[in-house]
């Protein structure tokens, strides 16, 4: 590559968006992406039940439109800056695949129904991660998004035997996943790096689920990303070139959408080497990722858009958005993760990283924002409740969600755990009045998440008194654990009335654990400063 003087990468996304509608989009056979049971999560159907005669194009069997699914896809155009057409419409994308029983897939080409948007990735460090403290200090760097078009999935080919057992002799095809109701969303090439990329993928996700348009389960298809990519090759001697376009399929992880675009970066520039061919008519190929190996695989060349044969679908009557409808839906419109984010490091000073904890999940960040109101209605401080309810959440809260997470076959979020926005305002009040220590407070966190009679819709402060967690005030018990700390740890003692006051905390610590966790930390500490003669 001895030619080759510099490489800049380029990468367009498309991106599928099974959208959480209750029944698929051009029929009324059963959503597979729609949330299903008590926890939200889609569940799991026997192969070819989500089936019926428009599935499956029978003779005399004729599309009707979701009307709901319009409506998400409008959400997530106007949530990506997009114009919504006021006349949009559909046509048949014409080819031939099995798991597409029409031979045709109902799409939009000339006249999609969200066009010219764009998005602003916040600034990215070089550890790939957003870095909010530099905000406002750059320009930000703007995606284009070319359009937003609503269509129908395609079903799902098997080619290992249900049971796990191998390889089977041939394919299996389940239509189940057959005219779900698919947005696809296509972008400019304005990416120039794989961390960017993952950035906006992981925005684009949290958009769909705040919008409540996408259940966004990757593992489960509900998104899909599609990188398309190529390297600009400036050569010795000034003149530039152009690799031909390589579109990696249905990566559905952000792992592989990261993998696969380094790979190519690698590679491009190799096989131009070898090959000498350039970006034109006819160039583009689509790839596999291979996981295991960390590599792309060819698959084929890729069709242009006269290939497709597209024409208007003569059953299905334009979609019309006057101003009116568009209005109500913006009126729906959340408040984004983006804008949360920052609203929570101005308003409640949490951290970047922690704010972004949040906000990564819409129902975590929905039962967050329900414990702060919570916490003000029991007379607790806004910015207070907001910085103590982040700390109960992602101390508390996530390290018991990690741990049934371990034994669940789908995640577990705090939201999920039993314990109400009402309950986790009570332990603040317990903690804000000095009547819950820290460790009690963690105690009881867990008593409330058990899911037993007695944590069920319990007031905190009732269960901590029958468990014997309520912090011990009485000054004769305080003086008693202080007097024992300071004989069993003389030299730490000696060190606090020289002026070592680092060496106070293990005092403490020595009195807490005679109050077998009872004492109120704060108030010990402030009884050993008394009883050694110090100021803190």
């Amino acid at each position: 590559m001895s030619d080759i003087v510099s490489i800049q990468l380029k990468v367009g996304l498309e991106i599928h968006v099974e959208l959480a509608t209750r029944t698929k989009m051009f029929s009324r056979a059963e959503n597979p992406a729609a949330p299903r049971g008590d926890s939200g999560i889609a569940l799991a159907h026997a192969p070819n039940t989500l089936i019926d005669p428009v599935i499956l194009a029978l003779p005399g069997a004729l599309p009707v439109m979701n009307l709901a699914a319009v409506e998400l896809s409008i959400m997530v155009g106007m949530a990506l800056g997009c114009t919504i057409a006021p006349l949009s419409k559909w046509d048949r994308k014409s080819y031939f695949y099995p798991d597409l029983p029409k031979n045709y897939q109902i799409s939009q080409y000339p006249l999609p129904l969200c066009f010219d948007g764009s998005v602003e990735l916040p600034p990215i460090g070089d550890d790939g991660r957003i870095h909010w403290e530099r905000t406002g200090q750059s320009t930000p760097k703007r995606i284009g998004i070319i359009r937003a078009h609503l269509e129908e999935d395609a079903g799902k080919l098997l080619h290992d035997a249900p049971s796990g057992s191998g390889r089977i002799d041939g394919s299996l095809v389940d239509w189940n996943r057959a005219g779900t109701p698919l947005l696809e969303i296509v972008t400019q090439p304005d990416f120039a790096s794989a961390d960017e990329v993952v950035i906006f993928a992981q925005m684009l996700r949290n958009i769909c689920r705040f919008l409540g348009a996408s259940e966004g389960i990757m593992q489960r298809g509900h998104i899909r990303f599609e990188p398309n990519i190529n390297c600009i090759l400036t050569l010795a001697g000034g003149r530039t070139v152009a690799t031909p376009i390589v579109e990696v399929k249905n990566l559905n992880s952000f792992k592989s959408v990261r993998g696969a675009i380094e790979h190519e970066l690698r590679e491009q520039p190799r096989r131009w080497m070898l090959d000498q061919m350039q970006f034109g008519p006819g160039s583009k190929t689509t790839r596999g990722w291979d996981d295991a190996r960390n590599e792309t695989f060819l698959q084929r060349s890729k069709e242009d858009a006269h290939d497709y044969r597209y024409f208007p679908d003569p059953d299905l009557v334009p979609v019309i958005v006057d101003e009116p409808w568009r209005e109500r839906i913006r009126d729906r419109l959340p408040e984004l993760p983006l804008a949360r984010t920052r609203r929570y490091i101005a308003d409640f000073g949490l951290s970047p990283k922690e704010a972004a904890a949040i906000t990564d999940e819409r129902d975590v960040c929905f039962f967050y924002e329900r414990a702060i109101e919570s916490c003000v209605a029991a007379g607790v401080e806004r910015m207070g409740a907001g910085r103590k309810a982040a700390n109960l959440i992602l101390q508390s809260g996530a390290k018991r969600a990690n741990e049934r997470s371990a034994a669940a076959a789908d995640p577990v979020l705090v939201s999920d755990l039993g314990i109400s926005a009402h309950q986790i305002a009570g332990i603040i009040k317990l903690r804000d009045d000095g009547a819950l220590g820290s460790n009690a407070a963690d105690e009881l966190f867990g008593l409330l998440c058990s899911g037993s009679d007695e944590a069920a819709g319990s007031d905190p402060a009732e269960v901590a008194a029958r468990r014997g967690l309520l912090t011990v005030r009485d000054q004769s018990a305080l003086t008693k654990w202080c007097e024992l700390a300071i004989a069993e740890n003389p030299k730490p003692a000696e060190d606090v009335r020289a002026g070592k006051m680092q060496a106070l905390g293990r005092l403490v610590g020595a009195a807490m654990k005679h109050s077998a966790g009872q004492g109120d930390a704060q108030a010990i500490r402030e009884k050993l400063a008394e009883m050694l003669n110090i100021r803190i």
